[in-house]
């Protein structure tokens, strides 16, 4: 998945007045790769390109078992959460923030060939509706534009920025989905995911400084 880990983040944001701003919830929502392109530009998790190992997504996650595993995520969750409650000193914030930062594992089980783990090691998981663009594409789409629906409904932010975040996301899902593939991965490719991460999270920011807290 990508612009639907951010459902998770809007829903939460639209349902709890004492989620944390969208802004962060952004960035719970999409931690998990936020780490994996950072530890990819380390060397330390590893992919490479492969067209036709799924139906949608040619890109072959072999080795992160720090950020895509379940052990991996919750630790993230629970990192990300502490770090909440520190500032906040609200603990159902820093449970709401934990929830969204672990979404991303859920959520990435049900699109993902065979490439999540438990603990970092075998068997790999993976329900695989990458391969199923029919579910898929509308899955996606749907889950991230009904959360969208849903938080302005709530929180009824300026109608410029939730347009701008609307469009955004749609350019970067058909980027993703029907862009050209890359040769092979380089630096680039890690910097291109943080500036899509980056400007979506920004946008996201803006448009919640427009809005109210839910009731």
């Amino acid at each position: 998945m990508f612009i639907g880990h951010w459902a998770p983040a809007l829903a939460a944001a639209a349902a709890s007045n004492r989620a944390p701003k969208i802004g962060m919830l952004f960035i719970a929502a999409q931690l998990v790769d936020w780490a994996f392109f950072g530890l990819l530009l380390a060397g330390v998790e590893h992919m490479r390109f492969s067209p036709g190992i799924s139906a949608m997504n040619p890109m072959d996650l072999y080795h992160m078992p720090f950020t895509h595993s379940l052990l991996g995520a919750t630790g993230f969750a629970v990192m990300f959460a502490a770090l909440v409650w520190l500032a906040s000193k609200d603990r159902v914030a820093a449970l709401i923030a934990g929830a969204v930062v672990l979404s991303h594992w859920l959520l990435d089980l049900l699109v993902h060939v065979p490439d999540l783990t438990l603990a970092g090691s075998p068997p790999k998981l993976g329900f695989g509706l990458w391969n199923h663009p029919a579910i898929e594409m509308p899955l996606e789409v749907g889950i991230t534009l009904g959360a969208l629906w849903w938080y302005a409904k709530a929180r009824q932010p300026a109608r410029l920025p939730v347009l701008t975040l609307f469009a955004v996301l749609l350019g970067l899902q058909a980027v993703n989905w029907f862009g050209p593939v890359e040769p092979e991965v380089t630096a680039g490719t890690s910097l291109l995911a943080f500036f899509a991460f980056g400007l979506a999270t920004v946008l996201a920011w803006w448009m919640g400084k427009t809005g109210r807290a839910a009731g």
